[in-house]
């Protein structure tokens, strides 16, 4: 694992490890962590990508619960090729019974390192999911689409990713 792999990992874990003693301060909200497959072009080749994701939602306005402010962050992996997004923006959501569907749209930086060049384009990203609330309090099972955008000086790149994870509600 690199180190800005572990940095970004031990981050996630101080954060989630944190959210108990803060989630008196904070009306709703919810922490992700998953696995995630993604699917990138490189100079003309198409390539898959198997890594991590993860986020974390703070709803903060009681009086329009279906509006929550998320921070994502995801490392994806290939022989040569590591990717990281740092991403942050709106989420809308609906509950449902045991279903909660929601849709977003981020934007932020996207690290790329290729054979030991590293490019930090801005990213966007928009994408939607499902949350199905579990059997054990707390909990549900997410599953979710991305579609991430990135501009590089003259080069574009499309890139499709989706994850499925846990979610702590809190």
């Amino acid at each position: 694992m690199s180190k800005t792999a572990a940095v970004v990992l031990a981050f996630v874990c101080l954060m989630l490890c944190a959210l108990p003693m803060s989630a008196q301060l904070i009306p709703h909200g919810n922490a992700y962590v998953g696995v995630t497959y993604s699917s990138s072009v490189y100079v003309t080749t198409r390539d898959s990508f198997r890594g991590w994701n993860g986020s974390l939602e703070f709803i903060p306005f009681s009086r329009f619960s279906f509006v929550g402010l998320v921070v994502d962050v995801s490392g994806a992996y290939r022989p040569g090729i590591s990717q990281y997004n740092f991403v942050a923006g709106p989420r809308l959501a609906a509950n449902f019974g045991k279903f909660r569907p929601f849709v977003q749209g981020f934007a932020g930086i996207k690290r790329v390192a290729v054979n030991g060049t590293t490019y930090q384009p801005l990213a966007v990203d928009v994408g939607g999911g499902l949350d199905y609330k579990l059997p054990f309090r707390n909990f549900s099972w997410r599953v979710q689409g991305d579609y991430v955008h990135t501009r590089y000086l003259s080069a574009e790149q499309n890139d499709v990713r989706g994850s499925t994870g846990i979610v702590w509600r809190f």
